[in-house]
C-alpha cells in the first residue's frame, strides 16, 4: 500500500495546482489544494519532493490570493504550508526560512494589501500565540496551572494605554494633553516586560507555595483581581477610566513606511493610493512578526537551558527536583515572570493597534483561551502553542464566522438540504451560539 502512496499524491497534487491555474475561481479545485496540502505534509514520502512539492503549492496558493484576494481557502492552505514547513521533522533548515520568508513576508503582504483582512488575521494569530507562548512556559514546561494568565495581558496594554493617551493628563499635573507620541510605544514595549515580569513574580509568591487545582484556583482569583482593579481605579484618582477604558491610545507613526510602500510599488497592487488604515495594517503585522520571532527564539533558548531543565523536572516530579538541588520557588517564579513578559508586550502592540483599552477584554474568558490554545498545541511544545493558536484564531475568526453566515443566508432564503427546509433553523438559538463563539 504505502508504495502507492507517492505516485497518488504526487498525480493528485499535480491535476490539483493545474485545476486551480486552469480554474482560479473554482472553490472545488481550492479545496483539492487544501487535501494536496494535507497528502504531501502527512504522506511517506521522500523529504526532497516534499519539500519541492510545499514549495510549488504555495507558488500556486500565492498566484491564486494574488488572483482573488478573498480566496480564504488559498489563504488556509498558505497557512498549512507555513504549519508544514515549522513543525515536520526531515525538512532542512533553508527549506523552513525559505518558505517561512516566502509566505510571511512576500505571499500575504501581496494579498493583505488588497484585503486588509488577511493582515487582521495574521495579527490576532501573533497576538495569540504570543501569548499561548507565555503561558507555555507556566503550565507547559513548568506545569503549573495558571488561569490568570490575561492579567498580565492587562497590564501591558495598560501600561501603554494609560500613558499613551490623554488619560495619563487627568491625574499627572504637566503630562502632555495627548499623551505621549506614539513612537514611544517601542519603549514603553520594554518597560511592559518589565512591569508584567514584576507582576508575575509579585502575583507568584503568594500563589506558588501551592500546587495543583488550588494554584489554580489562586491564580484564577489574583487574575480577576486584576481586572476588577482596573475596572475600579477611576476613583479617586482617575487612573483607568473604570469600565468606559480609555481611548484613543496613539500609535508610533507609519510615514517612512508609507513612503516605502510606494516607492516599491505597492500602490499598484493596493489599486489605490496607499492610505493610513492599510499602512497601519502592514505596519502591525511587520511589528508582530518581529515580536512572535523573539518570542519564538526565547522560547528555544530557554527550553534548550538549566532554566529549561528545571522547569522540567519540576513539572515531572517537584520532590525528586527539590531532592535533586533544584531551587523550586526561585525557578518557578522565574518561569511566572517570563511567561507574565511575553503576555506584557503583546499588551503593549494589542493596545496601539486597537487604540482602545478596557477591562472587558481581559476577563477569564480571555485565560481560558488562552490556555485552550497550549492544551490544543501540546503542552510543552514551542510550535505547537503557535500552530494551537493559529488554528482556534482562524476557527473563531475565519470559518465560524464564515459558517454562520452561510446557516443565516440558507434560513433567509428557504434552501432544503436532505428534505429539511433551512427556514425552520431556529435563529435564536443556533447562530447566535455559532457569532458567541466568534472572536469579531
Amino acid at each position: 500500500m504505502n508504495r502507492f502512496i507517492f505516485p497518488f499524491t504526487l498525480a493528485f497534487t499535480a491535476l490539483s495546482i493545474l485545476g486551480a491555474l486552469l480554474m482560479p475561481q473554482n472553490g472545488l479545485t481550492n479545496l483539492a489544494l487544501l487535501i494536496s496540502v494535507g497528502l504531501v505534509s502527512l504522506g511517506k514520502i521522500p523529504a526532497p519532493w516534499r519539500s519541492g512539492l510545499l514549495a510549488v503549492l504555495a507558488l500556486t496558493l500565492t498566484i491564486l490570493l494574488r488572483l482573488n484576494p478573498d480566496d480564504k481557502l488559498a489563504f488556509y492552505g498558505l497557512l498549512g504550508v507555513l504549519v508544514a514547513a515549522f513543525l515536520l521533522p526531515n525538512l532542512s533548515n533553508l527549506v523552513r526560512i525559505a518558505l517561512g520568508v516566502a509566505i510571511l513576508f512576500i505571499a500575504v503582504p501581496i494579498a493583505g494589501l488588497t484585503n486588509s483582512f488577511l493582515f487582521e488575521l495574521g495579527i490576532q494569530i501573533g497576538i495569540f500565540a504570543a501569548l499561548a507562548l507565555g503561558l507555555n512556559v507556566v503550565v507547559g514546561q513548568a506545569g503549573l496551572l495558571d488561569l490568570g494568565f490575561a492579567a498580565f495581558f492587562a497590564i501591558g496594554a495598560y501600561t501603554w494605554g494609560i500613558f499613551g493617551s490623554p488619560q495619563a493628563s487627568a491625574f499627572i499635573d504637566g503630562f502632555p494633553a495627548g499623551g505621549l507620541p506614539g513612537n514611544y510605544l517601542y519603549l514603553f514595549m520594554a518597560l511592559a516586560i518589565i512591569t508584567a515580569a514584576i507582576t508575575g513574580v509579585l502575583i507568584g509568591l503568594p500563589a506558588l507555595r501551592l500546587r495543583g487545582d488550588y494554584l489554580a484556583i489562586v491564580t484564577l482569583g489574583l487574575g480577576e483581581v486584576v481586572r476588577v482593579f482596573a475596572n475600579n481605579l477611576d476613583k479617586p484618582w482617575n487612573i483607568t477610566n473604570g469600565p468606559q477604558g480609555i481611548t484613543p491610545v496613539n500609535r508610533p507613526e507609519v510615514g517612512p513606511l508609507t513612503e516605502f510602500l510606494k516607492a516599491i510599488g505597492a500602490e499598484r497592487l493596493y489599486g489605490r493610493p496607499i492610505d493610513e488604515p492599510i499602512a497601519y495594517s502592514f505596519f502591525f503585522y511587520l511589528l508582530v512578526l518581529l515580536v512572535i520571532g523573539i518570542v519564538v527564539l526565547v522560547n528555544i533558548r530557554l527550553a534548550n537551558s538549566r532554566f529549561g531543565r528545571a522547569w522540567v523536572a519540576i513539572r515531572e516530579d517537584e520532590i525528586a527536583a527539590k531532592a535533586m538541588g533544584i531551587p523550586l520557588l526561585p525557578s518557578k517564579l522565574l518561569a511566572f515572570a517570563t511567561g507574565a513578559a511575553f503576555s506584557g508586550i503583546m499588551g503593549a502592540v494589542f493596545a496601539a493597534k486597537q487604540t482602545f483599552v478596557s477591562p472587558e477584554s481581559f476577563t477569564l474568558q480571555a485565560s481560558i483561551n488562552i490556555l485552550a490554545f497550549v492544551i490544543l498545541g501540546g503542552m510543552g511544545s514551542i510550535g505547537g502553542a503557535v500552530v494551537g493558536a493559529a488554528a482556534v484564531t482562524v476557527l473563531n475568526i475565519g470559518i465560524l464566522k464564515d459558517f454562520s453566515d452561510l446557516l443565516n443566508t440558507w434560513r433567509q432564503t428557504g434552501v432544503n438540504i436532505l428534505g429539511y427546509n433551512m427556514a425552520n433553523l431556529p435563529p435564536s438559538s443556533t447562530l447566535q451560539s455559532m457569532n458567541a463563539w466568534c472572536l469579531v
